[in-house]
């Protein structure tokens, strides 16, 4: 019999038909064209003889700029529906061409098979039932639809010369269809469709959402023959209606893909799984037990047929079930040269080493007495007949009867998640009954367990020899609980686990003022939450002497993160992207879990501007542990210096995160060791002072993926230089005035400090007081840089007007190979008068010097409260004279001795004070024998 709902939906899609413009033809939008199939949940039918819930069949046809179809009106449609396709029509009710025809069909609920929706040019969009007709003479089976108050009809027939395939065709449509989507109920009378039909009332009219009054059989039934199935979709325009374009459509499933008929073996297969890891405990090593059964239904019995065995099965453990990095120090492999000279008669350790060993299997066959026994072996990456980075061999014997078991099994690691899928295809045909897997166990097992307790579900789907491809497949689960924490400690409250990190950080050396290795670590355990960021604050006063290194350029980074391929990790030890004289120590980071880590080797380097900052710091570490090499990972940090206390922040806000999977392998970092060991480059802090290094990390929350649920933690370890009594502190500073000498001249003044630089004790504050000789010059502060502004901009003070400027600045370290320069301003301040701040930098670093002035009994005294603990060579501040000069002079200069007060305090604690005395240069009279002698006693 012929569908009746098949033909109507082929009907319509003849009359949605799109027209194509003059000089061309009518031409389907590419993809448009769709049929499907579903059941009631949603789903695809792909069962063979099942009763779909419904199918569709859509296209849309080209259209111009204009909106009309390309190629002219579409005038008839052709649908040849798949091999094998039936329709009823006697399953459904007819509506006769009286009740019908008219502006609104009249037509019984019970009559309609579907629903059409269609577009045309100029009218816009109907969706109107669709009816099962009284066909006429010669037609087998017809719907029609009312639609832009016309009443096109579908007529059904057999084409005999296709395989009785049935096809529908909808010809002289009226109107210029453009776009058609028909869909046909599987049982029309299931009240499933109830909302969407429509009955004729008694006074003639429609009602929405009524009952068929009554169940009937299904109308559509799917083909029967298992394999791809398609469905011909043609159209015709007015312009040439003897020329059909056609378009061969697939039944394809919800996303689009083409889906065939499957279930066509009636063989019994019914498989059932466990799968228990060997270790109850999160976060915890452990191997694997995995058995397979079958209950061999018919196998030696009589009249019944027999149950087949997996072809194929693909195993797919839980989420949160992942490689363990651990296991990769110390494995040996399998390569692909010695697994194929695997043999019935091969000797243990003649073909795949005893060391690549995975674990066992132990196979139980009706067919045999004797088990077949044999190991799992780990295929060399890359080195194995997929190709790809894990596999798995699978060798067993039954030495007695002559049989001997040989596969490879993929293993494709989810590069997102991690989970773990396993392959084993072209499995051989021997019936079973029991086949079960052992993967070691230990502290260099394979696997790791999830993180959080409850119950996991593994999921494996085996392929029947009675099915002609993998869409037979069954689905099978085995469950297992995560019963206790991690060393067997309680389970998370709520399934966060804690997040209580450690660190260890300090110098190898800790005298004060000396160069020595600062070495830092940080690390948790399994219980705790995996790290993402972290940020390192460093003592106050430990500082880097930057001069000497170079840095790493940017293609040498670039070149470092592209090494992802099979040997990058190898390549990069062979071959650094850094230059060696960039490099300034290395590190060690250690993953996986239990009590054995996997530790890999890595560099750490010294390189220019990051997110902001002028400096940065590029770790890079060659991810090769035993024989995988998962490439490098470049973490790279920016470095933030206090521009006013000198302190060191490798900052999170500019730190790239570190990896929680690389190439589907989870990292499960547990510790990180930075050891900065260039020579002469780490210097301890003059200081003695207790104080810390100190730490934010974040942990992952519950969902790692996601930098929302991070939770930040702030570890701190104690740290204090030693021996800093030891430190010598004896500061040098002169003083110079230049320009006017006589009572109220305004001269400029130039203060020059000298210090021996590495090895003495650093200034931490420092106080002048003028002579009264000179005042400052209130009527002179034209212009202040407020502090809000002082802070704006890429370095200190860069948006300050122009006139806040009264010096300059110079300052020169032994810690960098250029000196920092930069002006002097008058800034805004909390005191009664404004500060004088010098802003000093180079292409490195920004440093603030930040002077407080008052006046002391009358005299002038400038005062830098704290400032670095650095060594300094020399610094000098030389401040503007005459119309921008601070000080205006209370008396000639050039008469009698003007000294000032110094005091200066070390950060060894150390004090040295002095009067230097303040030389005016310019007085007429001196002798150059007096001049020297006033010099000398203005150093001493």
């Amino acid at each position: 019999m012929i569908a009746p709902k098949t033909i109507g939906l082929l009907a319509l899609l003849a009359a949605l038909a799109l027209p194509t413009a003059a000089q061309a033809e009518l031409e389907f939008v590419p993809g448009s064209a769709t049929v499907t199939a579903l059941n009631p949940n949603g789903t695809v039918d792909t069962q063979a003889g099942s009763h779909p819930d419904s199918f569709t069949v859509a296209f849309d046809l080209r259209t111009g700029g204009d909106g009309h179809t390309i190629g002219g009106e579409m005038r008839d449609t052709f649908v040849e529906l798949p091999a094998g396709f039936i329709g009823n029509p006697q399953a459904v009710p007819r509506c006769s061409r009286s009740q019908f025809e008219g502006a609104t069909p009249r037509c019984p609920g019970s009559t309609q098979v579907g629903v059409l929706r269609a577009t045309a040019f100029g009218v816009g969009q109907a969706i109107t039932p669709l009816y099962n007709l009284t066909p006429p003479p010669g037609v087998a089976a017809q719907f029609g639809f009312s639609a832009f108050n016309f009443v096109p009809l579908q007529n059904f027939s057999a084409l005999t010369d296709k395989g009785y395939r049935i096809a529908a065709a909808a010809p002289n449509l009226p109107l210029e269809i453009t776009s058609v989507t028909e869909t046909v109920w599987g049982t029309p009378s299931d009240k499933s469709h109830d909302p969407e039909r429509t009955c004729a009332d008694v006074a003639g009219g429609a009602i929405q959402g009524c009952s068929a009054q009554g169940q009937r059989p299904p109308l559509l039934t799917m083909p029967a023959s298992c394999g791809e199935t398609t469905t011909t979709i043609k159209v015709a325009s007015k312009q040439e209606p003897d020329h059909y374009v056609e378009e061969v459509v697939p039944l394809r499933d919800l996303a689009g893909d083409p889906t065939p008929i499957v279930g066509c073996d009636a063989v019994p297969f019914s498989p059932q799984i466990s799968s228990q890891p060997t270790s109850k405990l999160a976060s915890s090593p452990s191997g694997l037990d995995f058995e397979l059964r079958l209950a061999n239904q018919g196998l030696l019995g009589q009249g019944a047929n027999a149950e087949t065995e997996p072809r194929k099965a693909v195993v797919t453990l839980p989420l949160g079930t992942t490689v363990n990095p651990s296991f990769a120090e110390g494995a040996a492999i399998c390569t692909q040269a010695q697994y194929e000279s695997e043999q019935l008669g091969t000797k243990a350790g003649q073909g795949c080493p005893e060391a690549s060993k995975l674990g066992s299997i132990h196979v139980l066959t009706p067919l045999l007495e004797e088990p077949v026994e044999g190991s799992l072996y780990l295929a060399a990456p890359y080195d194995n007949p997929f190709g790809s980075l894990t596999a798995l061999y699978m060798i067993g014997r039954a030495q007695e009867r002559g049989v001997f078991l040989k596969q490879a099994g993929k293993i494709e690691l989810d590069p997102t998640t991690g989970q773990i899928t396993t392959t084993f295809d072209d499995l051989p045909p021997i019936p079973f009954s029991s086949f079960k897997l052992h993967f070691r166990e230990g502290a260099r097992a394979p696997l790791a367990t999830p993180s959080a307790c409850g119950e996991y579900q593994t999921l494996a789907r085996f392929t029947p020899f009675s099915a002609k491809d993998d869409t037979g497949a069954v689905p099978v689960t085995g469950s297992f609980q995560i019963e206790k924490g991690p060393d067997a400690g309680p389970c998370p409250s709520g399934g966060l686990p804690p997040f209580k990190p450690w660190l260890i950080a300090g110098s190898i050396n800790n005298a004060a003022g000396r160069f020595s290795p600062f070495n830092v670590r940080l690390f948790r355990t399994d219980a705790e939450q995996e790290i993402t960021h972290f940020s390192i604050k460093l003592p106050p006063g430990l500082v880097a002497k930057l001069a000497g290194v170079s840095f790493c350029p940017e293609a040498g980074i670039a070149q470092a993160i592209a090494r992802t391929g099979q040997h990058g990790g190898q390549e990069e030890i062979e071959s650094p992207s850094c230059p060696a004289a960039s490099e300034i120590g290395h590190s060690l980071a250690g993953s996986g879990v239990g009590s054995a880590l996997a530790y890999v080797p890595g560099k750490l380097y010294l390189a220019g501007p990051y997110h902001g900052s002028a400096i940065s710091l590029v770790a890079i570490t060659s991810a090769k542990a035993g024989p995988f090499d998962l490439g490098t990972v470049v973490i790279r940090n920016a470095f933030r210096i206090d521009p006013e206390t000198g302190e060191v922040f490798l900052d999170a806000t500019g730190t790239d995160p570190i990896p929680h999977i690389i190439r589907g392998v989870p990292v499960h970092l547990r510790d990180i060791r930075a050891y900065t060991d260039r020579s002469q480059f780490v210097l301890n802090p003059t200081s003695c002072k207790r104080t810390s290094t100190a730490s934010t990390l974040l942990g992952s929350g519950l969902d790692f993926a996601s930098e929302a649920d991070d939770r930040p933690v702030t570890v701190a370890t104690p740290f204090q230089a030693a021996d800093c009594a030891a430190l010598p502190f004896k500061p040098r500073l002169s003083l110079k005035l230049k320009g006017g000498t006589r009572r109220g001249s305004h001269p400029a003044l130039k203060a020059v400090l000298r210090m021996n630089g590495i090895g003495e004790a650093g200034i931490r504050r420092t106080e002048v007081t003028l002579p009264k000789s000179e005042f400052i010059e209130n009527a002179h502060f034209n212009t202040i840089c407020t502090r809000v502004v002082f802070k704006q901009g890429a370095h200190p003070g860069e948006k300050c007007p122009a006139g806040s400027i009264y010096g300059k600045a110079v300052v020169s370290t032994p810690l960098l190979s250029e000196p920092l320069t930069g002006p002097v301003f008058l800034r805004s301040s909390e005191h009664q008068l404004p500060d004088v701040v010098a802003a000093i930098h180079n292409g490195e670093i920004d440093v603030t010097l930040v002077g407080r002035v008052d006046s002391v009994k009358g005299r002038l005294r400038n005062t830098f409260e704290a400032t670095p603990d650095a060594p300094v060579g020399t610094a000098v501040i030389s401040l503007f004279g005459g119309k921008k000069g601070l000080f205006v002079n209370s008396t000639n200069l050039c008469k009698g001795t003007h000294k000032a007060e110094a005091s200066f305090t070390g950060h060894n604690g150390k004090e040295w004070n002095k009067k230097p005395e303040l030389l005016a240069l310019g007085c007429k009279g001196k002798t150059k024998k007096q001049t020297r002698h006033q010099r000398r006693g203005a150093s001493r």
